[in-house]
């Protein structure tokens, strides 16, 4: 007779669990952080944006939106944004490329990005009382060339507290951020690629027209609407050159929340919620723009 092996049983191997890294504790103070200062305000002015002031849930606030003071202020609001954003990238671009691209001297590269990682941050009142001293009407620049040229800034049409007053004093943050976001985009374009394009007749034009800005086109893009997004949720600096002057809507958010005269919280939070939607929205496309530009980049 033929013999039956016996066959030995298959036993599995679970595979130990690895243990949870350490490494773990190093962001929770990140995720508390964001959970506590971001996602639960988020949600807070989410439901408050949909209820009134007895807890009921209405669209009134959502409405009132659209009524002319309110639309007036989002527009001013957009434009002033759109107009420091846009500039503040091409003068930030240019800065950026004449430290990295343009052959300056290496000792003017750490000292603009020195100057730029300070000025990026300085904002709110402290700039403003800086920029209403130095351009105020009776502000240091403003007397000098009173006194020294015979120009008057004001009777020329300037003045510091009108759309392109605020518009300069947000360039003074707005053009750092563009240098510091931007110069690694520039330092990540490869001399072969220049040396290849030149090897085959390309003239400097045709490079930067055919190769570099196809690359960099989505880093100048994303960062100008990260420029648009910071610009449009200031709130202090603005408050703090121009009080009432122009009807921004976070002057006017500030107003109804906060406000003796202006008191509707609830419409606060619905303007800060169209607030949170056109940030998130430049936010986001900044993102993607961004993860774009960096494949090319590596």
């Amino acid at each position: 007779m033929q013999q039956v092996e016996a066959v030995a049983p298959i036993t599995m191997r679970v595979r130990p669990r690895a243990p949870m890294s350490l490494a773990w504790i190093g962001v929770v103070p990140f995720f508390a952080f964001a959970a506590l200062f971001l996602l639960v305000p988020t949600a807070y002015l989410v439901v408050g944006a949909f209820q009134d002031n007895d807890g009921h849930l209405t669209l009134a606030n959502i409405a009132g939106l659209w009524e002319p003071g309110i639309l007036s202020a989002y527009a001013i609001s957009l434009e002033v944004s759109a107009a420091s954003a846009i500039l503040g990238a091409v003068f930030g671009f240019l800065l950026a490329w004449a430290v990295v691209l343009g052959g300056l001297p290496a000792w003017l590269r750490p000292i603009l990005l020195t100057f730029s990682g300070v000025a990026s941050n300085f904002a709110g009142l402290p700039l403003a009382f800086a920029f209403i001293a130095t351009l105020g009407r009776t502000g240091l620049v403003t007397t000098v060339l009173q006194s020294v040229f015979g120009f008057s800034l004001y009777r020329n049409g300037f003045n510091i507290l009108s759309f392109w007053g605020l518009t300069l004093t947000y360039l003074y943050f707005q053009i750092p951020l563009m240098v510091l976001i931007l110069t690694p985009a520039l330092d990540g374009l490869k001399r072969e690629w220049r040396e290849a394009a030149t090897i085959l007749g390309a003239s400097p034009f045709t490079y930067w027209r055919y190769v570099v800005m196809p690359i960099l086109w989505p880093s100048l893009l994303g960062t100008t609407l990260l420029l648009f997004a910071n610009s449009f949720g200031a709130i202090a600096t603005a408050y703090g050159l121009t009080g009432s002057t122009l009807n921004l809507v976070t002057i006017l958010l500030y107003a109804q929340i906060r406000g003796d005269v202006l008191h509707n919280p609830h419409l606060g939070y619905a303007l800060a919620l169209g607030m949170v939607v056109i940030t998130g929205l430049s936010n986001a496309l900044y993102i993607v723009l961004r993860t774009r530009s960096e494949r090319w980049l590596r």
